[in-house]
């Protein structure tokens, strides 16, 4: 491990990186504005309460002790292709998802961030799933929903909504079943495409049916679901891992959770049950394939956005969050040519922090790691990733550092992956290789906050 961000010892700013940082700042309050706005009327307007403002029979209840922290979290990553005239209209939508913390209660975030037109959600429901790889809940876990009160709410285009609270048991590494209902045409879908986990539709309003027999499709998207918050003792506060397609967990078996994000929680968690002097965290993983520092796609909101357009969104407003892992850069070395240059990158990931700074959170990153032989390696990105590598380690950029680079890559040839670790394409981590990602990070190295700036 390398520790110790270089406040002002290391090289001094550029006239690069305090443009850089004036366009993210501009990016960012205008990103902010449109999404915080439109959440900003979450529905509220065209909520039925029931008589008397009471809450649905035993469904909702005011919170007891605890700390609010994430269990699990994704994010919105683009429009879902074809659902641009009807979006989910007259189906059920099963989402599962996996813990990384237990609590007493639960509340949900739905998103509609890239429709176009308001999503109407009039029922939706929260239970623990019946085994692995099933859209059957336990049947005494099934919780209706409510927001505000009403099991109807009206999310506008670009908004988003947090339900009320549950009174909900949710275990550490539980599978959940989070389902909404829509009666009307809505659309696109807002959604993460590479969930590597299975979830499900059904035909009609289904949410509360606690038997799978009406969930005959299969998906591997999560849709409109965006975070999962409990109620905990387990934790004190949220770690955020920031990334990619690596983060996401691309290559890693589907419904086995063995994303390097995965096996941080689980550490955290037995490390907590052993009583050891380790951060008592959840972790919740924010990567996105395909992901970038500098550049987002096209569309407004873009597709797949950057890393410095979203950091407000996925790291600084995720719930009771402590400290944020950053694993990125490799797609910008790869398939962003005209930006792609060594001080732009570093650049970026040095706003990133700096960002994460202003709000107290402490910055881990990770070093980039190999590629060769995957289609878009050449020698001059070889260089690139080789001098980004060297300016992470030095810690001038982070405050602490975890080295993936060396974990995973051959020795032989430093420029590869090692065969155990490589899924395949040279790129992506086998299930081996996210299991040694997830227990090299130091547990030490997510103590603390961000340090005093002077």
């Amino acid at each position: 491990m390398t520790r110790g961000r270089d406040g002002g010892s290391g090289t001094p700013p550029t006239k690069h990186r305090a443009l850089l940082a004036a366009v993210v700042t501009l990016i960012v309050a205008i990103s902010a504005a449109i999404y915080a706005g439109a959440s900003a009327d979450d529905g509220t307007k065209d909520r039925t309460p029931l008589a008397g403002g009471r809450f649905p029979r035993g469904d909702a209840a005011p919170a007891s002790t605890g700390t609010w922290v994430g269990a699990w979290s994704t994010s919105p990553a683009a429009a879902e292709p074809g659902t641009e005239a009807t979006g989910m209209a007259g189906r059920s939508v099963r989402n599962v998802v996996h813990t990384s913390i237990g609590g007493t209660s639960a509340r949900i975030t739905l998103s509609n961030l890239y429709g176009q037109s308001p999503l109407t959600v009039t029922h939706a429901t929260i239970a623990l799933a019946d085994g692995p790889d099933t859209a059957a809940a336990l049947a005494d876990t099934m919780r209706r929903l409510t927001f505000g009160g009403s099991p109807r709410v009206v999310i506008p285009a670009g908004g988003q909504v947090i339900s009320d609270i549950a009174r909900v048991t949710v275990p550490y590494g539980a599978d959940v079943l989070v389902t909404t209902y829509s009666p009307v045409p809505s659309g696109p879908v807002t959604y993460h495409p590479h969930a590597r986990q299975t979830s499900y539709v059904a035909d009609g309003e289904r949410t509360a049916d606690v038997t799978a027999v009406a969930y005959t499709t299969e998906t591997r998207y999560w849709r409109y679901l965006t975070a999962l918050d409990v109620l905990s003792h387990e934790a004190d506060g949220t770690v955020v891992a920031l990334g990619d397609s690596i983060t996401d967990g691309f290559g890693s078996e589907v419904d086995a959770n063995n994303r390097w994000t995965d096996v941080l929680a689980e550490r955290l968690h037995d490390a907590a049950g052993a009583g050891r002097d380790t951060p008592r965290y959840s972790v919740v993983n924010q990567g996105i394939s395909g992901n970038r520092v500098l550049t987002g796609r096209a569309g407004r909101p873009a597709d797949n956005p950057s890393a410095l357009s979203r950091f407000e969104r996925d790291v600084l407003e995720r719930t009771n969050v402590k400290v944020v892992v950053i694993v990125l850069g490799v797609n910008d070395i790869l398939h962003s040519p005209e930006l792609a240059d060594r001080d732009g990158i570093l650049d970026g990931l040095r706003t990133l922090v700096d960002q994460a700074h202003a709000r107290g959170l402490k910055a881990v990153g990770a070093t980039i790691m190999p590629f060769g032989g995957y289609g878009g390696y050449t020698p001059d990105r070889e260089t690139m990733r080789q001098e980004i590598n060297e300016e992470i380690r030095s810690g001038r950029v982070f405050d602490a550092v975890v080295d993936f680079d060396k974990a995973l890559r051959d020795p032989y040839d430093p420029r590869r992956l090692r065969a155990e670790y490589d899924s395949g394409d040279h790129l992506h981590p086998s299930d081996e290789g996210y299991a040694r990602m997830g227990r090299l990070l130091d547990l030490d190295d997510l103590k603390g906050a961000a340090p005093i700036q002077l």
